[in-house]
């Protein structure tokens, strides 16, 4: 018997991915627009808090423990911008283009191109669960001066990745999992699960 899992998305590829990912343990993951929840606030400082705050939102209003994560791009030269703003980095309504386009005004003429994306997975096993499962992850390249590739999402086309020769946008899917931010926070909450069970 499987464990059904809130996502607390709407993104039908993050779920996939998680799917994928979590199904061996014999966990079913559903996605909140599924069970008719809407999107939680993101009102906090830390990718941590927000993810925290979603998958608290999802378990709530279903009843079921819940998944989140909080992901976005930390540039060095600009303080760790956009960071937990990284998908209204150019206001309302969101838009990929945009952001990208604000990206590489703001790093003209910067020579220090250095940028991580970072991920934080949450876990709760209920609404008001005090030892929530928390794992993140890391991946680090540069900032193009233009965009490169046609795949993925986000900053992906700018963001270059000096020891493949190549974007993100760029990547196989696959490969992209097992090198993204996304792909190690949930490596890392594998192994938590394997110490926590739920």
């Amino acid at each position: 018997m499987s464990l059904r899992l809130v996502l607390a998305s709407n993104n039908a590829k993050k779920a996939a991915e998680m799917q994928a990912l979590l199904a061996p343990l014999g966990i079913e993951i559903v996605p909140q627009s599924a069970l008719g929840v809407s999107e939680a606030e993101e009102p906090h400082p830390t990718f941590v808090e927000n993810a925290l705050a979603k998958a608290r939102h999802a378990s709530a209003a279903t009843g079921l423990p819940a998944i989140a994560d909080d992901s976005g791009l930390c540039v060095t030269a600009l303080g760790g911008a956009p960071g937990v703003i990284s998908a209204r980095f150019a206001g309302e309504p969101k838009s990929d283009a945009r952001n990208n386009q604000l990206l590489i005004e703001k790093l003209a003429g910067v020579a220090d191109r250095r940028a991580y994306f970072y991920s934080a997975v949450v876990l709760v096993r209920s609404a008001d669960d005090p030892r929530p499962l928390i794992a993140d992850g890391e991946w680090h390249g540069e900032i193009l001066h233009a965009p490169r590739g046609e795949a993925g999402f986000g900053y992906d086309p700018l963001f270059w990745l000096p020891e493949l020769g190549q974007t993100a946008a760029e990547l196989d899917a696959a490969l992209k999992n097992t090198l993204s931010h996304r792909g190690a926070a949930m490596r890392h909450l594998l192994d938590a699960l394997a110490r926590h069970p739920l």
